[in-house]
């Protein structure tokens, strides 16, 4: 894998003091463990292109391992979330869960023996216009490569909002990355702010333990059932898609979910004007898969508050007049990508870190950069940029091969340490 000569387990101290710590990766510079990361090291792979993936934390899909609340599952059939090349298990059932998926993504490495370099956070990556590479710099090393490949994701960090007065409030602020389980809020009044898929699984969760959740939903937003009539209701419009125009798609979606949940008007969430296909093709904003918090919500087990005006010492003010005292509060507000914060002077991400270029473009740019798992689309959006990126890099990988076995002689030595393991 990258540079190194022989064995996988390579050593950090084999440097002499006066060499600059470079490290030459051969193949592509994948920047994050998770799952973009790993199917795009797979296709690669597969491509017999190497690669070297740097990952900030310690264990690969540190998202799923450290920031997932116990009883989350998949909210999309499993067939919708493999990665590709290797398939879940036959046994797994049809909604995997949070560990079932995260024993999934560890087979997936050690099938492909995927070894990343763990505690490696990029600091900065930049193109070296005179070299025409990649520098990417982490606390410990200056990698250089030929490919970039940015795989750190929509959900790299969290959102935390700048709500008034927050600073004041006594009890606990918590984000839904560091919820784990509700038992921590026994008999609690807990305002969840935030009404996407977590806002509403968080609640159901609270109810569980004898919590009356308020949840704060400040924008309009779509509810689906997970299912109808026994078919995934992702499934089906994955179907209708094909062949029906999106906004008939998304006007017969509505249709079965007024019929199977109700006007979900009546109890405090008004539905978005657009569909929720084209919602969330347009905006990346995913409808709510409702896994059983909509009955809670009519039964008054959760309440629906309007938005919060200010968080007092005890409690909150909303925006229609009402007072509430709260013990905790648990921001469900969602993530954000990090790329602004680490790589410098490109012109391809907004300043949100997202690609300029829609899905299904946004995984290439100029000059050896690709992004994957940015596309809005879970990890079937994932699935189809690691194929893209890896026939891409393969075919000059080929070309560069054939050109001359000793492609990459020509780099400034003085620059590059070959960072060799002595056996």
């Amino acid at each position: 894998m990258g540079s190194y000569k022989g064995d996988e387990q390579h050593h950090h101290h084999h440097h002499h003091r006066n060499e600059s710590n470079c490290v030459l990766v051969h193949g592509p510079i994948i920047v994050g463990a998770g799952p973009s990361g790993l199917a795009t090291s797979a296709c690669l792979k597969q491509q017999s292109v190497p690669s070297l993936i740097l990952e900030k934390s310690d264990c690969i899909a540190s998202l799923w391992q450290h920031r997932t609340y116990d009883r989350l599952k998949l909210h999309l059939p499993k067939q919708f979330c493999e990665l590709p090349l290797l398939g879940f298990p036959n046994n797994f059932p049809k909604y995997p869960t949070k560990h079932q998926f995260i024993s999934y993504m560890e087979t997936y490495a050690s099938h492909f023996s995927i070894k990343p370099r763990f505690n490696q956070a990029v600091i900065k990556a930049e193109f070296d216009h005179v070299l025409g590479f990649w520098r990417v710099k982490t606390q410990d090393f200056e990698y250089i490569s030929r490919w970039l490949i940015v795989a750190t994701g929509e959900n790299a960090e969290p959102v935390i909002p700048d709500i008034p007065g927050i600073d004041r409030f006594k009890g606990r602020v918590v984000h839904t990355s560091l919820y784990k389980s509700g038992s921590v809020f026994k008999n609690q009044r807990v305002l969840v702010i935030g009404c996407g898929n977590s806002g509403m699984e968080v609640c159901l969760d609270l109810c569980r333990f004898n919590v009356i959740p308020h949840m704060v939903v400040r924008n309009t937003v779509h509810v689906l059932p997970r299912e109808m009539f026994g078919f995934s209701t992702f499934g089906i419009a994955m179907a209708l898609v094909k062949w029906f125009p999106l906004k008939l798609v998304d006007k017969l979606l509505l249709l079965l979910a007024n019929f199977t949940l109700g006007n979900t008007d009546q109890i405090g969430l008004r539905r978005p004007k657009t569909g929720p296909i084209e919602l969330k093709n347009v905006t990346g904003k995913t409808p709510v898969l409702d896994v059983g918090a909509l009955s809670q919500i009519k039964s008054g087990k959760i309440k629906v508050m309007e938005g919060v005006k200010e968080i007092t010492r005890n409690g909150a003010k909303f925006v229609d007049g009402q007072e509430k005292e709260i013990d905790s509060i648990i921001l469900a507000t969602g993530y954000k990508s990090n790329v602004p914060t680490w790589l410098k002077g490109c012109e391809f991400f907004t300043k949100d870190g997202m690609p300029k270029s829609p899905f299904p473009n946004g995984w290439k740019a100029a000059k050896g950069l690709y992004t994957v798992g940015f596309t809005r689309r879970g990890l079937l959006g994932t699935a189809s940029d690691a194929v893209n990126i890896a026939k891409d890099i393969g075919e000059q990988w080929r070309t560069i091969k054939e050109c001359s076995d000793s492609n990459f002689n020509y780099l400034p030595q003085r620059n590059v340490v070959q960072n060799k393991v002595k056996k």
